[in-house]
């Protein structure tokens, strides 16, 4: 697991370059996510990293293609210290799970091993032996994100009745 650490303000146009929006595969589009500011993110991104980022990350357009690519590229989640909303609500939408803890997203280092548990919001960085805590997500949204994104929880809804 690797940690990817971006500054404050990456928007919408840097996660995923207007250039690759005509592609709709997630695959294609994880293929291209950050190579404006990280050439080898697309690269060394396994399943299971965790990228880390400063304040109002995900600004921009309103594009839900953004958290599409960082989720079909495998990353596990991001912690940030605030995030753009519409970004916000396109990442729950698509499943993508998102922490925000200024602290945990200000102190995590690349190279760092970090456990967070979604039930509780702990983050856990193992490196440093700190411990920090986010909102943990409402019933509701974890159900959204549980079920991989909010069309497939409606399905999984409206199939249950």
């Amino acid at each position: 697991m690797k940690i990817y650490k971006y500054g404050d303000n990456v928007d919408t146009d840097v996660i995923i370059p207007a250039r690759h929006l005509n592609d709709p595969d997630p695959k294609a589009l994880a293929s291209h996510c950050m190579e404006d500011i990280d050439k080898e993110f697309s690269r060394t991104v396994e399943e299971g990293d965790i990228m880390v980022a400063g304040a109002n990350f995900g600004c921009g357009s309103s594009r839900e293609h953004a958290p599409l690519a960082i989720k079909a590229s495998g990353v596990k989640c991001v912690i940030a210290k605030s995030y753009a909303r519409i970004f916000y609500r396109n990442a729950i939408n698509i499943g993508l799970p998102i922490l925000e803890c200024p602290e945990a997203a200000e102190e995590i280092k690349p190279g760092d091993r970090v456990n967070v548990d979604f039930a509780t919001g702990v983050i856990f960085d193992e490196t440093q032996g700190r411990t920090w805590q986010a909102a943990p997500f409402p019933e509701f949204i974890d159900g959204i994100i549980q079920s991989g994104g909010l069309l497939k929880s409606l399905k999984a809804r409206g199939a249950a009745k």
